[in-house]
């Protein structure tokens, strides 16, 4: 039974407070008039210990959460005893307070899919439209390890594209502090060295520059990190904008090398949700509006939704994907053939698979390229301050 923490006053007005079993808010406020209390707060109890609004638990416990659920419907569990279960075990305290709520609202006559609708920050508009198609189609369970699968898939997927990343990220990373560490404090020092060759009009052009950001560096370094730090700012916000999300969107898959990597998971990702979906019995048009949210790319996810407004008006999906030069002709054409024989979700599904298997291969011979690349790019950055310092040195020597 649900626990309550309660504020209350007493019949001398003294201001009280603590604890009562109650099956819901009536049952403690009544529990609390019985006994002289005039109730001013209830508070369930496990909402004390989760601050602020309810937050994004974590893939891996939410894919095992879908996973348990299954197994215990599947086994003849009662859906509410099978809640309970998975609230008592879990250690997420933001994951057992949505449960509790979850168990609380079907006990007072709501439905699975109405109650994790109520959060959606949780459980997903995927989840939640796959719990209801299969809630309402008679295989909630079999929905429910698909949501399972999937989950695992794309945090398996999000992991191993982070892995990927994480080398060249943090080699740039040491390329830019050894840049600007030479330029801020080493090249600084050899300027009074110069000073003679500067009058003479004989110091190097390369060293002028390189002197030049030298002092420029260590000049502005206190305006520019306060400068940076508010530009990062400026842009954590701006890019939530509609405007923004697009233009950088439409910068990401017009990168070189890796742009093409990055529209191709997109595409998978489109793929392989429109195709769980429709496999799940959920109506196109909501299956589509769902996709194009999942892609992670505002540009696909814009071509996504105008193909839902040709399907609308009785058009089929494989020509407006095809007009917008954003999808693979060959994806297209899959498409177009599983439209005319009604196999679209199990063809999409394929096409998310190999996409994801071509897109790994690119992605592991691109950061391939990229190691020796930036290391290359490295030797030649210090190659042209060795030379640009040695110069000057080279001629005073000979002057002498």
């Amino acid at each position: 039974m649900p626990e309550y923490r309660y504020t209350a006053r007493n019949e001398s007005g003294q201001k009280v407070e603590g604890k009562v079993d109650a099956a819901n808010e009536a049952e403690a406020a009544a529990s609390l008039s019985a006994g002289g209390l005039f109730p001013l707060t209830l508070v369930p109890g496990l909402q004390q210990t989760v601050s602020g609004k309810v937050r994004k638990v974590g893939a891996q416990k939410m894919a095992a959460f879908y996973s348990q659920l299954a197994d215990l419907l599947h086994g003849g569990v009662p859906l509410l005893r099978a809640i309970k279960i998975l609230q008592d075990q879990t250690s997420n305290l933001n994951l057992k307070f949505v449960l509790d709520q979850v168990y609380r609202r079907i006990e007072e006559g709501e439905t699975l899919p109405e109650v994790m609708g109520r959060f959606p920050i949780v459980f997903g508009d995927m989840g939640i439209q796959m719990v209801r198609a299969g809630s309402e189609g008679g295989f909630l369970e079999e929905s429910l390890i698909h949501i399972a699968k999937y989950t695992e898939a794309q945090d398996d997927l999000k992991s191993r594209v982070t892995g990927a990343m994480a080398y060249p990220v943090v080699l740039t990373a040491f390329l830019t502090l050894v840049i600007v560490g030479i330029l801020m404090f080493l090249v600084p020092k050899f300027e009074p060295m110069f000073d003679g060759l500067r009058a003479k009009n004989e110091l190097p052009m390369i060293t002028e520059w390189l002197l030049f950001a030298g002092n420029w560096m260590k000049t502005f370094v206190l305006i520019a990190v306060p400068l940076m730090i508010a530009l990062i700012l400026w842009f954590r916000v701006w890019v939530q904008t509609d405007h923004g999300r697009r233009i950088v969107d439409q910068i990401k898959i017009r990168t070189p090398l890796i742009g093409s990597v990055l529209e191709g998971f997109a595409i998978a990702r489109f793929c392989r949700v429109l195709g769980t979906l429709l496999k799940n019995g959920v109506p196109i048009l909501k299956a589509l509006e769902i996709a194009a949210d999942a892609t992670g790319n505002k540009i696909i996810g814009d071509t996504v939704m105008q193909a839902s407004e040709n399907i609308s008006s009785g058009s089929r999906l494989a020509a407006p994907l095809a007009a917008s030069n954003c999808f693979p002709r060959a994806v297209v054409e899959m498409i177009s053939v599983a439209e005319e024989s009604n196999t679209l979700d199990t063809v999409l599904l394929d096409i998310a698979t190999s996409l994801e298997n071509r897109n790994w291969r690119t992605l592991d011979l691109t950061v391939r390229f990229l190691e020796p690349g930036m290391l290359i790019v490295l030797g030649g950055i210090i190659l042209i301050l060795v030379v640009a310092l040695m110069l000057p040195i080279m001629n005073m020597s000979q002057a002498f």
